[in-house]
């Protein structure tokens, strides 16, 4: 995102406040979210080498080459701006969602680790973290399928990290050999709305796995004015629906 369309997210109201999220912060997803795969691999290793997945998907343990502590399905999802590390307000429902869409499969997630800062230059480290974090998964399991996505300033970081150039700060993409492990992009509010872009024309290796929502009137993504649309996607049905899609995709 150029300085120019930064400064158009931020004057349109795309600063996400803390306030605006109270009781956010430190929920047993975002909490598990946050922590390196390494981490959360060691500590299933230790409690016997459980297979079973995430925080959210009971589901039986997909077999193939994956070990333990490896799930089958993994949500890496960026929160919106100004939201508390975690998967925010709206990784976390559709982390659940995914896994209420995949009863036989275990579904695990990773809350991108960014600042999620209001000016917006955040995105770039954020899609690098986002890349770093599935090349370290897609070694360790090479069966896992990655779900990924985020919400405002956070489907700015999914954007650079499928190689949308100019999407905003400077980034680290996703590997060409890596993005087939990629079944789905679930973003809301993108920004890149604001350049009338979308994912399907910007990256089309994409197009067909990717889903964007960007409610009526919200001015992040669709030039509107109307910024509570901007805020509306934890209740509008689309977190839900975007889940669907996703499952749909996993397998395919």
């Amino acid at each position: 995102m150029t300085i120019g369309i930064c400064a158009a997210v931020v004057a349109a109201g795309a600063v996400v406040t803390p306030q605006a999220f109270a009781g956010t912060a430190g929920s047993s997803a975002a909490s598990a979210g946050s922590s390196s795969f390494f981490e959360r691999l060691r500590a299933r290793f230790n409690q016997g080498g459980n297979a079973g997945g995430g925080n959210a998907g009971g589901g039986n343990a997909g077999g193939g080459q994956n070990g333990a502590g490896c799930s089958d399905v993994e949500l890496v999802f960026a929160r919106g701006t100004g939201e508390p590390q975690g998967l925010g307000i709206l990784g976390r429902p559709l982390e659940q969602a995914l896994a209420d869409e995949l009863p036989n499969q275990t579904v695990d997630s990773f809350a991108v680790v960014y600042a999620a800062a209001s000016n917006q230059r955040s995105a770039g480290p954020g899609a690098t973290n986002m890349t770093q974090h599935i090349q370290q998964v897609a070694q360790s399991c090479p069966e896992t399928q990655f779900v990924i996505g985020g919400y405002s300033q956070g489907a700015t970081v999914t954007d650079i990290a499928i190689g949308i150039r100019g999407a905003g700060t400077q980034g680290e993409a996703i590997p060409a050999g890596l993005r087939d492990r990629v079944a789905a992009v679930v973003v809301f509010g993108n920004p890149l709305g604001i350049r009338r872009q979308t994912i399907a024309r910007a990256a089309p290796e994409f197009a067909d796995r990717a889903v964007e929502f960007c409610a009526t009137g919200d001015p992040v993504c669709g030039g509107g004015n109307n910024f509570s649309a901007h805020l509306a996607y934890a209740r509008n049905g689309d977190v839900q629906d975007g889940a669907a899609f996703a499952a749909g995709k996993i397998g395919g």
